[in-house]
């Protein structure tokens, strides 16, 4: 385990995620500068606006409307008859060619000085001559025309002012408005990068190690994974992988305990208990459908004096020749179990009593016939007693304890024989060679 973590290579999730979110933060506070900086020129333009062009403005307006009125009242010198309208008129053209505005602006000054100049004289000869001054109206056209003129240069220049500061405040915004859209597609890529990164470092991977926990058992391989980068599912997928090797460690150890507890330790056949826990339900099966059933009780012959003369050693041996015998002459469907000692018993399904005997006759010449090759290199052959009894009507143990009196009746009629519950030996004695 150590060696294989150390074998790992990838990365961590939080690192993985904490540096995108860093390149993200990073990223997305230089583009939210760049808003603030154009923020902050808006701001500066606004300021500006307010604190100096809008006062030019006005100025230019004040300019415009004086240079207007002067105009206007040149108009009326020469429209009026009486002597003092048109001195009350230059009295007005004066105080406007004098106003601050007007002496600001150096060409509406030196306009506006001229027209007060002409205007003037213009007067002082109606006055003298005591008449209108229609004859120098073409001049005052002439000049009133480049006051109209001057009049629409000053507005002009007001407006552009305001035009400049709009014009760069809608520069600013246009700027602003790329780089809002510059910042959202900067949130829709990570958004993006980072549903994909999920989606193939976190969930595709959950999604399989799901997958392979819900179908983890020791009946099936090993699961496979597209190893992830990230070191944390990878770090899951192995202990996936230990815990099914520990399944597999497990199933063998419960079917080798199982072994253990079901089976003989000598011979291999079933043990006694789960012998009778088997042919009950066996043996309730067949009485529930009424099928046919067997049961019988073997035991070998004159087992303790091949104990006493050939050893405990060679009894091992020929128990373990005798459950050979056993697999070799029984059907797959039969139960056996060593019942005790020498003492086997058997139960044989969908049969009855009289056929069985073919069966049980079959095992004890088997066993007759056949001398068993001891450790020292010695032979000896072995026989057999069976008892046969009917268990379609009766309990395991009544069948098992009426084949045991058919047992020591084949005892009693001289061994090595085959015997029905409540019947005569159905094959004739046979010698024995111990």
């Amino acid at each position: 385990m150590p060696e294989a973590a150390v074998s790992r290579r990838g990365f961590h999730a939080g690192r993985a995620f904490g540096l995108l979110a860093a390149v993200f933060v990073i990223a997305f506070g230089l583009a939210v500068l760049l808003l603030a900086e154009d923020q902050q020129r808006v701001i500066e333009v606004n300021d500006r606006l307010q604190e100096r062009t809008f006062p030019e403005i006005i100025r230019y307006q004040r300019l415009a409307r004086n240079l207007e009125q002067l105009r206007q009242e040149g108009e009326r010198i020469f429209a009026v008859s009486s002597h003092a309208s048109r001195q009350q008129s230059m009295f007005v053209v004066t105080l406007i060619a004098s106003h601050p505005s007007v002496l600001e602006h150096p060409e509406a000054a030196g306009l506006a000085r001229e027209a007060e100049l002409f205007l003037g004289k213009v007067v002082s000869q109606s006055v003298r001559d005591n008449q209108r001054p229609a004859a120098h109206y073409d001049a005052w056209q002439r000049i009133a025309g480049r006051l109209g003129a001057q009049v629409d240069d000053v507005s002009m220049e007001g407006v552009n002012l305001a035009g400049n500061d709009l014009q760069q405040v809608s520069a600013v915004m246009s700027l602003a408005r790329y780089k809002l859209v510059a910042v959202l597609l900067l949130v829709t890529v990570f958004l993006v990068v980072l549903v994909v990164l999920v989606r193939r470092h976190l969930i595709d991977p959950l999604q399989r190690i799901d997958h392979a926990l819900s179908g983890l058992s020791a009946e099936q391989p090993a699961p496979l994974f597209n190893t992830s980068r990230l070191l944390e599912i990878q770090a899951v997928e192995e202990a996936i992988r230990d815990h099914h090797g520990l399944l597999v460690q497990n199933e063998e150890i419960r079917r080798g305990l199982e072994s253990l507890a079901n089976k003989d330790g000598l011979t291999g056949l079933t043990n006694r208990r789960h012998f009778m826990q088997s042919a009950e339900m066996e043996l309730q099966r067949a009485q529930r459908y009424r099928r046919p059933v067997t049961v019988a009780m073997a035991d070998l012959d004159f087992f303790k004096k091949l104990n006493d003369t050939y050893g405990h050693a060679a009894g091992d041996v020929v128990l373990k020749a005798f459950a050979e015998r056993v697999r070799e002459a029984l059907r797959q469907s039969d139960l056996v179990c060593r019942y005790g000692g020498e003492e086997f018993a058997f139960l044989f399904p969908e049969i009855s009593t009289v056929e069985t005997v073919k069966l049980a006759e079959r095992l004890r010449a088997g066993c007759a016939d056949n001398a068993v090759l001891l450790p020292d290199g010695r032979r000896v052959t072995v026989t057999v007693s069976i008892g046969l009894a009917d268990a379609s009507e009766c309990s395991i143990e009544a069948a098992l304890r009426h084949a045991d009196e058919a047992l020591y009746a084949a005892k009693r009629q001289g061994r090595n024989r085959v015997v029905i519950d409540d019947a005569k030996a159905v094959t004739n004695p046979i010698q024995e060679n111990p």
